[in-house]
Parts: structure tokens; C-alpha cells; sequence
């Protein structure tokens, strides 16, 4: 039997806050989608290299958790910010904790800024939301001169790192969230 979830607004955030910001889940229009790499590469400027971002957003314990909201922000592949809302997606995650972007890489913003994308979560017993950065792996030169991983602990660092890895035909940065505890993400103040 499957289980259909209901909005319930006694819940600070979960299905009632999922249902008002990932209606797919509950078989409506999606508000924004997490698939970007068509409208960034439609957007102008030079073509990108299609990626997918991908990870499970766990609690202090470590379980995941399934009605969480995750936001990213980024710019297209020469640094710049799109038009509109190119660079923008969101995320609900399932019953594993899972989510996943369809974008393109971004590149390095400004002089010293090593490409990124910024994130943003959303989870059931947060008052408010989290902000963090996922930094890629295989800019190991760049993430050395970024002035703003350059102000997170050197133990803790790796938190903010999404590692490259190869699938047939595609490219996969996985990037887990962990909300509190043991291996926690750097969050930062906005």
C-alpha cells in the first residue's frame, strides 16, 4: 500500500511546507524545477559542461531526511549570472533523503572566487533555513585561492567539497548535507 502524504500545518516545517514548495510530489506544477542546464545553456554566453549534483541531506543522527527543501543559486560557465532565474533550482528530497540537479558547471566568480554554487536548506524543526557552499573537487587550484573557504577550518573544509565522479555519458558531483553532529557542513551567517 502506498503512502500518500497530507499537508499538516502543526508541524513547523515538513509535507505541509513540501506541499506549498514541491507540489510535483503531491501531483501538481512544480514552482521552480532542478532541472537547469537547458535554460542556463539557452540563457547566452559560452556552452557549459552539463553536470548532475547529487547527495542525501541527513540529520544529527545521521538518518536521512525525506521533506527536506533544497535550494541552489549559481553562475553560468564565464562567472556571470544568468537572466531571470537561470540560475536557480530547487529540490525536494524523497523518502531517502535524496535530491539531484540537472545544471551545467559554473565557473569562477570574479578574480578570486573558485566556481561554486550556493545552497540553501530547508528541513522540518528548523526555524531557519541554512546556507552553505558546494565547491567541486576537481578545482583543487582555485578552491586554494577562494577567499571564503579560506576562512573555514582546514578540518573541516571537506564538508563544502562535491566529489567528481564518472557515469556513462555524464558527469556526477555527489554532495551529502549533514544538518548537525559528526561530519556537520560548514554553514555560514547570511
Amino acid at each position: 500500500m502506498s503512502q500518500t502524504l497530507k499537508q499538516t500545518p502543526s508541524q513547523t516545517v515538513g509535507p505541509y511546507f513540501a506541499y506549498a514548495w514541491t507540489p510535483e510530489r503531491y501531483g501538481r506544477r512544480p514552482l521552480a524545477t532542478n532541472r537547469l542546464a537547458a535554460d542556463l545553456l539557452s540563457a547566452g554566453g559560452p556552452p557549459g559542461e552539463p553536470i548532475r549534483i547529487e547527495g542525501i541531506v541527513r540529520d544529527g543522527e545521521g538518518a536521512p531526511i525525506r521533506d527536506c527543501v533544497v535550494e541552489i543559486w549559481q553562475a553560468r560557465t564565464d562567472g556571470t549570472h544568468a537572466p531571470g532565474a537561470a540560475g536557480f533550482g530547487r529540490c525536494g528530497t524523497d523518502d531517502q533523503g535524496r535530491y539531484a540537479f540537472d545544471t551545467v558547471k559554473p565557473g569562477t566568480c570574479g578574480d578570486d572566487h573558485a566556481p561554486h554554487i550556493a545552497v540553501t536548506v530547508f528541513a522540518r524543526g528548523m526555524l531557519s533555513h541554512v546556507f552553505t557552499r558546494l565547491h567541486f573537487s576537481d578545482e583543487a587550484a582555485a578552491n586554494a585561492e577562494d577567499p571564503v573557504l579560506a576562512t573555514v577550518p582546514a578540518d573541516r573544509r571537506d564538508t563544502l567539497i562535491a566529489r567528481r565522479g564518472e557515469t556513462p555519458g555524464s558527469v556526477v558531483y555527489r554532495f551529502d548535507i549533514r544538518l548537525q553532529g559528526e561530519g556537520e557542513t560548514v554553514f555560514f551567517d547570511c
